[in-house]
């Protein structure tokens, strides 16, 4: 039997951990990964007015976070896809929490740089959810996969539920040192919790399945050889985009109209607890109907929901409705991202292919939260980015559509499991 084959399978030898433990936990982590980050733009308030910093010093080690997190991505799966999930879940879960304690202590923008950015980055790309999705997606059974993307990053969105409002009473009761040191050791159950999502080794050669054996560089150049996967990582970018510039400059943006923090919080909250039903619906959807139809309808309604906010008069109902329709739409792209990447290629290197895509996502989330600084310090408005938000979406509704959604023609296929 191949190591493809191998890992077609791998229920048999898994043991006490079945799906819905494997699905658990794989939620526990995404949770634990995404909560600590979505709620980093509470800190811009303070850490700016504590050291004197414009905004665009806290911009920019966020967007250098998003970058590092996007370029560490598609080595970070390529790693997990080769010697398993655990090992690199475990790594990235201590660069995470390392970076947010000494964040606590930065005192120059280049301390900042690097715990805020370089290790948080490079922590997120080791243990966010795109790593607990390519397990998902080796582990559990094939009529499981799709709506477990939808799930596991539902998760990630209650992490943001959870740690937005809880970010501001920790700050409100002990101050936002302590907040980011109580986020720190948090963030170290990951450790623990990855054994349960634990990935077997790919075995250097599987001399009975050459083609099955498909390297990661072979993986790479198929992939990007492919019009389809191609159009795919182009219009996540939009995703990326808006995520990012959301998540960093609301809260500010808020204030900035007379709106108070605790406003901000729980917008963010709602964004992510209507993420959970988007999500979760959005996976569901994607096993039922072309997911480049699904992609299309959320950057649209993305592109629409964000003109109506910038439009209308800035009070707390508009925002939190704001707020509910966001969340619908929010990481709802990841279910049919990730289900397409898996269908085109298999699930061999999907860590690896989906890490590719999820650096074009990144690569927007450096630009909206870089340029959302930058913009503001020039323009003392936020606007500019967020009409850029608008045409981004327009276009990515666009990109999806040709989408051809078939697995990839090989002259001996690579199975899909």
């Amino acid at each position: 039997m191949s190591a493809q084959s191998s890992a077609a399978s791998p229920q048999s030898t898994l043991g006490w951990r079945t799906p819905v433990i494997i699905l658990v936990g794989g939620c526990l982590i995404a949770l634990l990964s995404f909560g600590p980050r979505s709620a980093l733009g509470f800190f811009l308030t303070p850490l700016s007015q504590t050291h004197g910093w414009g905004r665009d010093v806290f911009g920019l080690a966020l967007a250098i976070q998003n970058l590092l997190w996007g370029v560490g991505q598609p080595f970070a799966g390529a790693v997990a896809d080769r010697y398993g999930a655990a090992r690199v879940l475990t790594v990235g879960a201590v660069l995470y929490a390392l970076g947010l304690a000494m964040m606590a202590h930065a005192s120059t923008p280049a301390a900042l740089d690097l715990t805020a950015g370089v290790l948080i980055g490079f922590g997120l790309s080791g243990c966010s959810f795109t790593i607990v999705i390519g397990a998902f997606g080796k582990l559990l059974p094939p009529q499981w996969r799709t709506t477990a993307f939808g799930v596991g990053t539902a998760a990630g969105s209650f992490g943001q539920f959870l740690y937005s409002p809880l970010c501001v009473a920790l700050m409100d009761s002990y101050g936002w040192h302590t907040a980011l040191l109580i986020f720190a050791a948090v963030t170290m159950l990951i450790v623990p919790l990855s054994f349960i999502v634990m990935t077997p080794r790919v075995p250097v050669s599987a001399a009975a399945a050459p083609v099955a054996d498909q390297s990661a560089r072979q993986a790479l150049t198929e992939a990007f050889g492919h019009r389809s996967y191609v159009l795919l990582v182009l219009g996540f970018f939009t995703c990326g985009f808006q995520l990012a510039f959301v998540t960093v400059h609301l809260p500010s943006y808020l204030v900035d109209r007379g709106l108070s923090a605790e406003i901000g919080g729980w917008t963010l909250a709602i964004i992510g607890l209507f993420n959970i039903i988007g999500s979760m619906s959005s996976g569901w959807l994607a096993a039922r109907m072309p997911k480049r139809y699904v992609l299309s309808v959320i950057y649209f309604g993305r592109a629409l929901s964000i003109v109506a906010f910038i439009l209308l008069p800035a009070t707390p109902f508009v925002t939190l409705v704001f707020g509910a329709v966001t969340g619908l739409l929010w990481l709802s792209t990841v279910p049919p991202t990730s289900g397409l990447v898996a269908l085109m290629f298999g699930t061999k290197w999907l860590t690896m292919l989906f890490g590719f895509a999820f650096f074009s996502h990144q690569v927007g989330g450096f630009l909206g939260v870089w340029l959302g600084g930058v913009v503001f310090e020039a323009t003392g408005s936020y606007n500019p980015v967020w009409w850029l938000s608008v045409f981004f979406g327009v276009m990515s509704a666009i990109i999806n559509l040709p989408i051809v959604e078939k697995p990839i023609e090989r002259l001996a296929p690579i199975p899909a499991n």
